[in-house]
């Protein structure tokens, strides 16, 4: 998770998937930790398009912004951050080790 404004990391998690409900988990650790979000843009996967997202950022008023399917460049950062995590560090750690070295990373 990045502010778009200031490009700065407020958090990361790791798995082969992450559903809708650990979405949710984390998005709101991050308000409870920064505030409430005004807005949170998302591509198009299965778990921003849930409808446990939907209701989640609607009882919050919270907007959430999806870009046009097949237009990532309007998702560029975030893609090129995820990227650079995935080079840097990901490749070399198996995937239950990957959550403990995400956050230690994030905060070094």
């Amino acid at each position: 998770m990045l502010d778009d404004f200031n490009h700065e990391e407020l958090g990361i998690d790791v798995d082969f998937s992450l559903p809708a409900n650990r979405v949710i988990r984390s998005l709101d650790r991050l308000i409870a930790w920064r505030g409430k979000l005004g807005t949170i843009r998302v591509d198009n996967g299965p778990e921003y398009i849930s409808g446990k997202l939907l209701i989640w950022d609607e009882k919050r008023g919270i907007a959430i912004q999806n870009i046009q399917p097949g237009k990532l460049q309007q998702n560029a950062y975030i893609k090129r951050y995820n990227r650079t995590v995935r080079h840097e560090w990901l490749d070399q750690y198996i995937i239950e080790e990957a959550q403990g070295s995400a956050t230690h990373w994030l905060w070094a």
